[in-house]
């Protein structure tokens, strides 16, 4: 398989930026060129904190390439798309509904060799169709996509959920304010969980590194920094921090309910998924950067440096 000459990245949030400074600093960049895809508003911004992200991506001699995901047709996503042979998509959800397989459908019209669709997350195939967040069939159809073609090689990387959304307290597990933790599903459901700085420096490895023509097999890759029962959760944050912590359990049938009301409500619809345990777990000697021997912060690492 021929190595990757010219790679765009789908935008520069929190996880396109990892990805995007990884790939600038790998040591097998050389003559690689990096560029991201940001819209034209975004590159325009007069904001000094947009300003500041511009000036860092330009310092590590990152291309910006404007285009909009949203409001430019398939066509003319398939005509800035062919100038790239690699192709990594870091948009997240917040692009909205449809986005993710019209980019597919011009990745492929583009004729692109190698691509890594926006699936930074759960493992969809196990999780299947209908789940509570609606979102995720679109997913599937990316995945059924990919696998009815030939021409375009690609990989997943599951993460699992990002470590930092663990500890948010909107997401409604741990209120560090409170002294409280509240258990998805029971104190036995696992959930994994990988820090976006990790992320990116994986995508990185499985784009640039020696492992390229063993990665793009059209098939999802498993990482992971942890994997851990709200149990454990419990047991390192009371660890950390040095308090004694209030518990509950959010039961799936209570997050249903509350989803029953609030048919819109993102959160709930997570809170379903995530306490049902199935697909948002898997052991860490299964995955890709156990086997390859990379680095990775766990929960009680991240704990210890952001909990205190």
């Amino acid at each position: 398989m021929p190595s990757a000459k010219e790679i765009l990245v789908l935008g520069a949030g929190e996880l396109g930026t990892q990805v995007l400074l990884a790939l600038a600093q790998h040591p097998r960049r050389q003559d690689i060129d990096v560029s991201v895809l940001l819209r034209p508003s975004s590159i325009s911004s007069t904001r000094p904190e947009k300003a500041r992200e511009l000036s860092l991506l330009r310092e590590h001699n990152i291309h910006i390439v404007p285009g909009d995901l949203v409001a430019d047709s398939p066509e003319s996503l398939t005509q800035i798309f062919r100038g790239y042979d690699t192709i990594i998509g870091c948009t997240g959800f917040v692009a909205g509904r449809g986005t993710q397989i019209k980019l597919a459908h011009a990745v492929l019209a583009a004729a692109v060799a190698r691509y890594i669709p926006w699936q930074f997350g759960v493992d969809y195939d196990i999780i299947g169709r209908g789940s509570a967040q609606d979102l995720f069939d679109e997913q599937l159809d990316v995945r059924d996509l990919l696998r009815s073609q030939t021409q375009t090689r690609w990989t997943i990387i599951s993460t699992g959920m990002f470590i930092s959304f663990l500890f948010e307290p909107a997401f409604g597990v741990l209120d560090l304010e409170n002294s409280s933790i509240c258990a998805l599903g029971s104190w036995d459901t696992r959930v994994t969980v990988t820090a976006p700085e990790d992320i990116g420096r994986l995508t990185a490895e499985i784009v640039l590194g020696s492992a390229l023509g063993a990665t793009f097999n059209n098939r999802p890759i498993f990482v992971a920094g942890d994997t851990v029962s709200y149990a454990n959760l419990l047991r390192i944050v009371e660890e950390v921090t040095g308090r004694t912590f209030a518990r509950r359990v959010r039961t799936v049938e209570a997050a249903k309910a509350a989803l029953a009301k609030e048919p819109e409500n993102s959160l709930y619809k997570y809170q379903v998924v995530f306490g049902e345990g199935r697909g948002v777990s898997w052991d860490l000697s299964t995955t890709w950067n156990h086997e390859s021997g990379e680095d990775v912060l766990s929960v009680k690492e991240y704990a210890s440096r952001y909990l205190v």
